[in-house]
């Protein structure tokens, strides 16, 4: 078990904008125009409040608190506010308790407006994120139901979860604290430029002046944390898959005394994963000082080109003092640019990745005026089959058989043989290369893909079971199976006793995977689900061999009568389960090499012949060759 790998190219970030990219998410907003409208509102009216406080600011100091000065001497908005007052023929300066007290109460009402607006925006924005990142996980779990099983044999189940959860969540923080919020940055930045020229057009240079220096430090942020980011990614992608692994893996490390080596391999990775943080705290420890830095810097060219004119009394204390706090405000938003850019660059990342997804054809789908009976007879015939899984290696070479509505279809053969391809090829789960698969003579490819798997009931050696009831798992949501069939088809392949003897019965609780039940146990509710849906077709696919000779007894019972009236094919490596089956099929290499009853195959003393001595070989040799009929 070495150092997962492969990771690279799941963490690779692509461009930290593409056009093509963002174009196809803001049609996720569509639907939801109303609170993006009324986000947009909420923040351009929490833009123009944050403008208030400074304004105000400047006024109660140039007319309440100072007011011996002269215009000349005073900001433009105390200019405008005076002269209003003078029309009205008050004097400023013997209101200034009065006017303290309103221009306080203003500022007052400015900051619960302000809270306000940003509370609503935020509400309203968050809520919409959610709407279209329920919107898109729904789409995806969607678009991966319909994809073909050849699909899953290239993908790892990590990294599809990666898709509907990780990167879903870099989507929701760039639709939440990205587009919209760096809208909000724009229209903030741009008032506070306006006012700042309207204050003093000297001063509003001098403010911009450390512009270059912050977007300096700022590209070498950004250019030294996008590889750390990256890093950080890769890592923890590792770690992940290395706990999957060695979780899922528990029983086989601590049987064969892995526990020390598999520590010590996770402390590895673990360690460059704490490495590649390590990297990126450095970078960030550096950018934040040097833009609080930069930004003092700033405060201090205002301090002392503000103050010399002050005192040449060409600006009011109240003017410099206004344009120190928009000077600090229109900082922040440039500081906070770094950040933006790794929510926006993380969100391209993960949005190429869900669209590559999305975008992934589902080749096997129901083709348009599908054949769907409202009786499926059973009929299945494999004509001159052809296929593989990688191109070049063949499974299944020329495979043709039939099996007649009702009849039992056995198939035996080595490992490797092609023989459970057979079964993916009835329900579609794969397309043939060459030649066709019919049901009641039509190839599968023209059915209704839901009508075709409907009809065919599969019981597999690996039965999977899902976290729920005993009795969920028997129907699957099926409403019109109800409790009394549930019932029914437990008791036919003999479940029913120790479902009984499980705490609820059939609402006992079954955990993930079916954990805490024996593996009889889970193949006997499986059993019981596929009888329970009562179909045409049905296919056992190793489906005893990990049950006790006895509990096989009684389903080999429960079948012989189950199976009258339905076509079975019967897949397995125990011949005493098959030796009822109408035909026999024995597949080699892909090829049918044998076809037939079970005393004919012996007579023929070929595959299945030494098959059968071989899982025999403990037995007298007598009583082989009188099995055999030698």
């Amino acid at each position: 078990m070495s150092e997962p790998t492969g990771h690279h190219d799941e963490e690779v970030l692509g461009k930290a904008y593409d056009a093509r990219l963002m174009r196809r998410l803001l049609g996720y907003i569509r639907p939801y125009k109303g609170m993006t409208v009324t986000a947009l509102a909420l923040i351009l009216v929490s833009s123009l409040f944050q403008l208030v406080g400074p304004l105000i600011t400047a006024v109660a100091l140039d007319l309440f608190i100072r007011p011996q000065g002269g215009e000349s001497q005073i900001s433009a908005p105390s200019v405008l506010i005076r002269g209003q007052l003078l029309a009205r023929g008050i004097d400023p300066a013997r209101i200034a308790v009065p006017g303290l007290t309103v221009t306080s109460l203003i500022y007052l009402a400015a900051l619960i407006l302000t809270f306000i607006s940003l509370y609503a925006q935020s509400y309203v924005l968050q809520l919409m994120g959610q709407y279209i990142m329920n919107d898109l996980r729904r789409q995806i779990f969607g678009h991966l139901q319909r994809l073909p099983l050849a699909f899953y044999d290239r993908n790892p189940i990590g990294r599809l979860v990666t898709r509907v959860t990780t990167d879903v969540d870099a989507l929701n923080e760039m639709f939440t604290a990205g587009i919209v919020t760096i809208f909000g940055d724009v229209l903030v930045l741009a008032g506070i430029a306006g006012v700042l020229f309207w204050l003093d057009w000297r001063l509003a240079l001098v403010s911009f002046s450390i512009v270059p220096l912050l977007l300096l430090l700022t590209s070498w942020f950004k250019a030294r944390v996008r590889e750390s980011f990256r890093q950080v990614r890769v890592k923890i992608a590792r770690i992940n898959a290395f706990l999957q692994e060695h979780i899922t893996g528990m029983p086989v490390v601590q049987l064969f005394n892995r526990e020390a080596r598999a520590y010590t391999e996770f402390e590895e990775i673990n360690g460059a994963y704490r490495d590649a943080n390590v990297r990126s705290i450095f970078y960030y420890a550096v950018f934040f000082p040097g833009v609080e830095l930069i930004t003092s810097l700033g405060a201090g060219l205002l301090i002392w080109v503000g103050g010399g004119r002050v005192l040449v009394s060409a600006l009011s204390i109240g003017g410099l003092i206004a344009f120190l706090q928009y000077a600090q405000r229109f900082y922040q938003p440039l500081s906070d640019l770094s950040e933006k850019y790794n929510i926006l660059q993380s969100a391209m990342a993960s949005s190429e990745r869900i669209f590559r997804l999305l975008d992934t054809v589902a080749t096997i789908a129901t083709p348009p005026q599908a054949y769907s009976p409202e009786r499926v007879r059973g009929d299945i015939d494999f004509d001159d089959v052809w296929f593989s899984y990688k191109e070049d290696e063949p499974v299944l070479k020329g495979v043709s058989f039939r099996v007649r509505p009702g009849e039992t279809l056995a198939v035996v053969g080595h490992t490797g043989a092609g023989k459970s391809t057979l079964a993916s090829l009835l329900l579609r789960f794969y397309d043939v290369d060459r030649g066709a698969v019919r049901v009641d003579g039509v190839d599968v490819r023209e059915w209704d893909l839901a009508r075709l798997r409907r009809s065919v009931a599969m019981v597999l050696q690996d039965v999977f079971l899902f976290s729920g009831s005993v009795g969920a798992n028997i129907r699957l949501g099926e409403e019109s199976i109800d409790d009394e069939r549930v019932r029914w088809a437990a008791g036919e392949v003999h479940a029913l006793p120790f479902i009984e003897r499980l705490p609820g019965g059939f609402d006992a609780a079954v955990r993930e995977r079916g954990a805490g039940l024996s593996v009889g146990q889970k193949q006997l509710i499986a059993f019981a689900r596929a009888l329970a849906f009562d179909p045409s077709i049905l296919i056992l696919d190793e489906a005893t061999s990990s049950i006790d000779t006895e509990t096989e007894q009684l389903i080999q019972k429960a079948l012989d009568r189950l199976l009258v009236g339905r076509t079975s094919v019967v897949i397995a490596h125990r011949l005493s389960t098959i030796q009822k089956a109408d035909r026999i099929l024995v597949l080699h290499k892909g090829e049918v090499r044998e076809y037939g009853t079970h005393q004919e195959l012996l007579a023929l003393r070929g595959i299945y012949y030494r098959l059968y001595l071989l899982q025999y070989k403990d037995q007298e040799g007598a009583e082989v060759r009188a099995a055999v009929g030698s």
